[in-house]
């Protein structure tokens, strides 16, 4: 019966050895793939089992033939162990089983059961040991983001990126930046630590060159995929054209007083270096009063104390190569203007004044804004203010007081505001009183004759006795009536009990600490010449109990 055999290498250097075999085993027979192995026990180095693999994956087991321990294999193809320790004691017989070169195994010989001997019982595989879960390996720092060139000189040029999405769990320790010659695979590193900056310039190359440029992330869990350019960067000097920036401040005109300084910085671009130079209505400046510092990004020009005659416009010019660009700087220096000129007081009428003038000679180099006027009381000497920012050279100053005497003054007024002096009107106003005629208001007669009349009569009264009280009554009439008191129709005269008093046509009797006996009927009586009139009441005194 012919046999085939098949090594497959272990983990440990072992080979398999796989025998396709005709047996018929006792027992539970195999998934009929008839494939089998011949597995060595660890300890003896000898064949001492046979095992049914399917797809190298254990099938059934079988008792070590020396030690009769059960041998186990694993699935993944590792190196099959007994489940104890064998006894080297244990002598048995040997087989020979035949290699794939076809040599003998060796001469070692195991132990076989006896024909018809019933076959030892076999023992449950041990358990295969569950593998332990490796530590997961922290991952790097993923790479850097849009990596660009920002700029580029005749020995240098600097790049720029962003930090990379995942930082991993170490913190970043920085960057590696590595160049490498067009055609050559030699990357060098520029930088020997790494850095946190995500700008970085590369000195010290040879302008011509082509270089290839990448970045890494480097953290303390490993080094990123490098960023890297798609083209390699060309080191020369990249020509710009000249171009000069005018701040917004000087786009329109500069405007200064006289004495102040002029301090002036106006920047522009481009490469190479550009030549610059000033003039002023095509002529050089005059270097004793203006002074001119040019940097390799801007110029700068000043005057330590700007006169009128600095006023002007200035050409500025760069030049590069035959290519240029021009400027125009518009510098007005202003001081105070002079006083209106020819200042009349025109006419006065009733409140009134009217005046007068011409603009100054000198506007100070600015335009006249307004004129300011004012007025002064001959009695006060004190100047106040009539009219601001007047834009007119004439005006009419109302609402003056009658007898007073006023005198006028203006002055002019441009940017940098009121002139020093003011022009003073000549003559002065005085606000005359005007003759006015009293008439009287004619009011027509009207008789006021009247014959006395009650316009608020007697109330009757009661009050206890030793308390004074009073009786009133009011009346009208002309002539102004007489009033006469009557108690119990008889007339009261010079009692110092009672007091009678009349003021405003209220007619009043006080009667002192009345007792019982000054009760009764009291009667106000009014007479004048077109007639009389009376008025009654009771009045009621109780005594206490």
């Amino acid at each position: 019966m012919g046999s085939k055999v098949s090594s497959i290498p272990s983990q440990s250097g072992i080979p398999w050895l796989f025998l396709e075999l005709e047996i018929q085993l006792n027992g539970p027979q195999c998934c009929g793939c008839g494939v089998w192995a011949v597995t060595p026990c660890v300890a003896h180095k000898e064949h001492v089992g046979i095992y049914h693999v399917d797809d190298f994956f254990l099938c059934r087991s079988c008792p070590c033939l020396t030690c009769s321990d059960t041998v186990s294999v694993c699935a993944t193809r590792s190196l099959p162990t007994c489940t104890s320790t064998c006894s080297a004691s244990r002598a048995a017989p040997r087989t020979r089983t035949t290699t794939r070169d076809g040599e003998e195994a060796g001469a070692e010989e195991t132990s076989v059961p006896e024909e018809g001997s019933p076959a030892p019982p076999a023992e449950p595989p041990a358990p295969v040991p569950e593998p332990k879960p490796e530590k997961p390996k922290e991952e790097p720092p993923s790479c850097p983001l849009s990596l660009a060139v920002e700029e580029v000189s005749e020995n240098s040029f600097t790049l720029t990126w962003k930090a990379p999405e995942q930082m991993g769990r170490a913190s970043l320790d920085g960057y590696v930046v590595e160049i490498c010659k067009d055609g050559s695979s030699d990357w060098k590193a520029v930088n020997q630590e790494p850095f946190l900056s995500t700008r970085y310039t590369i000195p010290n190359l040879s302008s011509g060159d082509k270089i290839h440029v990448r970045v890494m992330a480097v953290s303390a869990s490993g080094t990123s995929v490098p960023a890297t350019l798609e083209q390699p960067v060309l080191i020369r000097e990249i020509l710009q054209l000249p171009k000069i920036r005018m701040p917004r401040h000087l786009r329109e005109t500069y405007i200064r007083r006289v004495g102040d300084a002029v301090n002036i910085m106006i920047p522009f671009q481009g490469k190479p270096q550009p030549e610059v130079s000033w003039s002023k209505g095509g002529q050089p400046l005059d270097t004793s009063r203006i002074n001119i510092r040019n940097t390799a990004r801007d110029t700068i020009f000043y005057i330590r104390q700007a006169q009128r005659g600095d006023s002007g416009k200035y050409e500025l010019t760069v030049h590069i190569n035959g290519a240029e660009d021009k400027a125009t700087l518009d510098i007005q220096v202003v001081e105070p203007p002079g006083p209106p000129q020819n200042l009349k007081l025109v006419d006065v009428w009733g409140f009134n004044v009217a005046l007068e003038w011409t603009p100054p000679a000198d506007n100070g180099n600015s335009e006249i804004k307004g004129y300011r006027v004012q007025k002064s009381d001959k009695k006060s000497g004190k100047w106040f203010t009539v009219l601001e920012r007047c834009t007119r050279t004439s005006c009419t100053i109302s609402d003056l007081i009658i007898g007073n005497t006023y005198s006028f003054r203006v002055f002019s007024e441009n940017i940098c505001g009121l002139s020093n002096s003011a022009a003073v009107a000549s003559g002065v106003a005085y606000i005359e009183k005007t003759k006015t005629t009293y008439q009287p208001e004619k009011i027509p007669q009207r008789d006021m004759m009247e014959p006395p009349k009650f316009t608020q009569p007697l109330t009757d009264r009661t009050t206890t006795r030793g308390y004074s009280t009073h009786l009133f009554c009011s009346v009208r009439g002309f002539p102004q009536p007489k009033i006469i008191w009557l108690k119990n129709q008889m007339e009261i005269r010079e009692d110092p009990k009672y007091i009678a008093l009349i003021d405003q046509g209220v007619c009043s009797l006080e009667i002192r600490k009345p007792g019982p006996f000054d009760g009764g009927v009291y009667t106000c009586k009014a007479v004048n010449p077109l007639g009389e009139a009376s008025v009654d009441c009771r009045l009621d005194v109780k005594v206490p109990k």
